[in-house]
């Protein structure tokens, strides 16, 4: 088992939690210019030996699907999820907006669709710039100065690097005994050791820290996803960013603990995570899969969408069993 306390000085370096002082932007360990914070434990050599390692006859899907309708946030007004024809082979024949003419229309059955989301919606990660503390995000890039017309300039999906790391699951819901964890349970430091000590399971530097709560169960109820989920609360957040995680992941919409205990700060692991510790979180990870087959540690890959200086971009994470 590794936690906070078993990070050696060198690495305590490199991981901006040790760094971190209360509601106040961190400067980044890896220089005045780094936009991907804790991604930068994850380099070739570690990518390497988690592919030499893995099982690529195994393929776990750990996103989910999109379609109209699906849970997603819009309680802040942010659209939800939509998707429409704008090329049907019947009315193609009837449009011809291509010009080429009823016999060619009907022969060429033509078919094409779009979609209009937020982009935190589904299967997505959250990029640093996506919330911090007065105006400004991690390692001082400041709203004032680094936001067009349209976006960020600083810190966006775009920046981003396929991520290729060793994986280790947390598997609350299993360590209590249920299901789906409680409604609005905070999960701490304690419970994040217990299950790595339950589990028999190692946390190394660099890994991507996957937390399950048992909530993709209630997928796709609205309702039941979404309102008063359990998560992370800070303590349990502090916990993974001190271990040197360098992507924190779950199963729930916001991953932390909704709504927050604290009546000061309606975001309190997202700030903490982005603004103070640097590390990038995941949304909507079905870890269902991963429970099932008691996998524990495993290869972990993904991209997101090179939306520039989006705030978050969708991902497919795949997990593969590690053979040594």
């Amino acid at each position: 088992m590794c936690g906070p306390g078993f990070v050696d000085e060198r690495a305590r370096a490199t991981i901006a939690a040790h760094a971190a002082k209360f509601r106040q932007v961190t400067m980044s360990p890896f220089g005045p210019d780094d936009e991907i914070g804790m991604l930068n434990l994850i380099n070739a050599q570690t990518s390497r030996e988690v592919m030499r390692a893995a099982d690529g006859g195994r393929v776990l899907d750990l996103s989910v699907d999109y379609f109209t309708g699906m849970p997603s946030w819009t309680k802040a007004g942010d659209p939800g999820f939509q998707q429409w024809m704008t090329h049907t082979p019947a009315g193609t024949v009837f449009d011809d907006i291509t010009g080429v003419g009823a016999e060619q229309n009907a022969l060429v059955s033509y078919s094409g669709d779009a979609m209009s989301m937020y982009t935190h919606c589904g299967t997505h990660i959250d990029t640093l710039n996506h919330f911090g503390y007065h105006g400004k995000i991690f390692n001082g890039f400041e709203a004032a100065q680094c936001i067009s017309s349209r976006h960020w300039t600083k810190a966006g999906a775009d920046k981003f690097p396929p991520i290729i790391a060793r994986g280790v699951l947390f598997d609350i819901a299993a360590l209590l005994g249920v299901d789906i964890v409680p409604d609005n349970y905070g999960i701490g430091a304690q419970d994040l050791a217990a299950a790595l000590k339950r589990q028999g399971t190692e946390f190394r530097l660099g890994d991507v820290a996957l937390v399950r709560t048992g909530r993709m169960r209630a997928w796709p109820d609205v309702d039941a996803y979404i309102d008063n989920a359990p998560g992370l609360n800070r303590d349990g957040a502090q916990f993974l960013a001190e271990a040197g995680a360098s992507v924190i992941g779950g199963d729930t919409l916001a991953l932390e603990q909704s709504p927050a205990a604290d009546a000061e700060n309606w975001q309190v692991v997202h700030t903490y995570l982005l603004a103070e510790a640097g590390v990038p979180i995941m949304e909507v990870v079905d870890c269902e899969a991963l429970a099932g087959e008691q996998l524990y540690e495993f290869a972990f890959i993904a991209a997101s969408m090179k939306i520039r200086g989006a705030t978050g971009a969708p991902m497919r994470p795949l997990a593969m069993p590690l053979l040594s």
